[in-house]
């Protein structure tokens, strides 16, 4: 019975790795690609003194004589590809176990550009008339404050040298820094299966569907880290593998969506 058990929890074990593990590949892939986008759209235009072509993926992207505004919001676009490159290095074991000082430089970098791109976000949300009215100005405050929050226990870990806890936080600050990539691919995937956007008004970007979006994007990555966390310490193995199927079930939902945000809005843009 005793080695049955030991089995069982053995494969549980091994099936939330892979599952996350497959899960963390196709976020890489997909985020590459946003970055490729980041740079190509807003980077080269805006090299090239092409402003108004921002506005083509994003709304009041540039406004002219909003000198400060379109200043802000380079800014955030240009640490936006920094983070979605750098995020994901942080988090591979065999970067910083090989690399531990490209790691500590890294780190240094992302971590101030977490709260960079807060701050700009929160100012381009209240400042400027973004998509999404009121509640997506909510969320996004929401997401700029949990950021800000995750970028700060990952640090105070870090400099406590309590390397567990630091890791579990910069893994949640990887998560609430791609909230604004969960809701593109998530919004993409949710038109695709419904052939439409049902639950939102595409002209004024509002409805329930998208403040579930919102919040599926914004805070429940961050929550259900808990549950990852606590289901990958559980000697249970019946809870690793409820974490390990709702995993791969997201998985095929955020690749449904990568492919159809790169072949519907990324790579036409660029």
């Amino acid at each position: 019975m005793a080695s049955s058990t030991m089995t069982s929890t053995v494969k549980s074990q091994k099936l939330l790795k892979t599952s996350v593990n497959i899960w963390f590949t196709v976020v890489v892939v997909g985020q590459f690609i946003f970055a490729l986008y980041i740079l190509g759209l807003y980077g080269v235009n805006g090299l090239a003194g092409d402003f108004e072509r921002w506005n083509n993926s994003t709304p009041h992207g540039y406004v002219p004589k909003d000198i400060w505004g379109n200043i802000l919001f380079g800014v955030h676009m240009a640490l936006a590809a920094v983070i979605t490159i750098g995020g994901p290095l942080q988090l591979m074991k065999k970067v910083r176990t090989k690399f531990p000082r490209f790691h500590r430089i890294n780190g240094r970098i992302y971590i101030t550009s977490a709260f960079a791109i807060s701050l700009a976000g929160l100012y381009l949300a209240w400042m400027r008339s973004m998509a999404g009215g009121l509640a997506g100005s909510i969320f996004i405050t929401i997401n700029g404050i949990l950021i800000m929050t995750c970028a700060f226990y990952a640090v105070k870990y870090a400099i406590a040298r309590k390397l567990t806890s630091h890791r579990k936080w910069a893994i949640r600050l990887f998560l609430a820094m791609s909230g604004v990539w969960f809701f593109r691919v998530f919004l993409m995937a949710w038109i695709m299966i419904n052939q439409g956007p049902i639950g939102f008004d595409m002209e004024t970007f509002q409805g329930p569907a998208l403040n579930v979006m919102y919040t599926c994007s914004y805070i429940l990555p961050v929550i259900f880290a808990g549950f990852y966390f606590k289901a990958k310490e559980s000697s249970l193995p019946k809870t690793k593998r409820v974490i390990s199927i709702f995993i791969l079930f997201l998985t095929v939902y955020i690749a449904i969506g990568t492919a159809v945000a790169t072949m519907g809005m990324w790579l036409p843009s660029l």
